[in-house]
C-alpha cells in the first residue's frame, strides 16, 4: 500500500513539474516577445493551453512568474559555468569556453535570450523585488568570471586590472555580441550575419591576455 501511494505521489509530482514548466516555457516565449509591463497572464495562460486560474495555481503573481523564468534558467547556467571555471585548462582557455557555453546557452534557449536582452533597458526592468530576486545569479556569474581573471593574473596569463571590473567588461563584450546575434533572435540583431563567433574570441584574446 505504501509502495502504491509512493508511486503516485512520485507521479503527481511529476506531472506537477511537467505542467509548471509548460508555464514557464509559455512565459518564457511571452515576456520575451512583448516585455514584461506589456505581457498579460492571459497571453500566458492561453499559450500554454491553461486556465489563467490555473497560472496562479502554480505562481501567485506575474513577478513570481517572470521571476522564476530567471531562477530556472540561472539553476542550469550557473553550474555549468562553474564547471568551466573549476577546470585545470589554463585561463585564456577557460575564459573563451565561457565565451561559448554563454553564446551557446543564449541560442539554444532563444525566447530566454530575447528576455534577458528585452530587460536590460532601464525602461523595461520589472518591479524592483522581481530584480533583486535575480541580480543574485548575475552577481554569481560575475564572481565566476573574475575567479578566473585573478587565477590568469597570478600566472601571468590575463591582463594587470581588478578582476571584477575585467569580469564586467567581458561580460559587456559578450551581451553586445548576443544583443546582435542573428541567431539568438534578438530585435536588435544585425542582418546578414553580423559578427562570427571567432572574431568574438579573438577580440577576447585581444582584450585580455597578458
Amino acid at each position: 500500500m505504501t509502495s502504491a501511494l509512493s508511486r503516485r505521489e512520485l507521479r503527481r509530482q511529476q506531472h506537477h513539474e511537467l505542467n509548471r514548466n509548460q508555464l514557464l516555457d509559455a512565459a518564457e516565449e511571452v515576456f520575451g516577445a512583448k516585455g514584461f509591463h506589456a505581457t498579460t497572464l492571459k497571453e500566458v495562460a492561453d499559450l500554454a493551453e491553461f486556465s489563467v486560474g490555473s497560472v496562479y495555481s502554480f505562481f501567485p503573481s506575474k513577478d513570481e512568474l517572470f521571476l522564476q523564468i530567471f531562477l530556472r534558467r540561472g539553476a542550469e547556467l550557473l553550474p555549468a559555468m562553474e564547471a568551466v571555471v573549476e577546470s585545470d585548462d589554463p585561463p585564456l582557455d577557460r575564459l573563451h569556453a565561457l565565451v561559448d557555453l554563454e553564446v551557446g546557452f543564449f541560442r539554444e534557449h532563444r525566447h530566454f535570450a530575447r528576455l534577458y536582452l528585452r530587460s536590460a533597458p532601464s525602461t523595461s526592468l520589472p518591479p524592483m523585488p522581481v530584480y533583486e530576486g535575480f541580480k543574485a545569479n548575475f552577481a554569481r556569474a560575475m564572481e565566476l568570471h573574475a575567479r578566473v581573471f585573478r587565477e590568469g593574473q597570478a600566472r601571468g596569463e590575463l591582463r594587470k586590472g581588478d578582476p571584477y571590473v575585467l569580469a564586467r567588461m567581458l561580460s559587456g563584450i559578450v551581451a553586445t555580441f548576443q544583443l546582435l546575434d542573428p541567431a539568438t533572435g534578438s530585435d536588435d540583431a544585425v542582418p546578414g550575419g553580423g559578427m562570427a563567433l571567432e572574431e568574438l574570441h579573438e577580440i577576447v584574446a585581444g582584450a585580455f591576455e597578458s
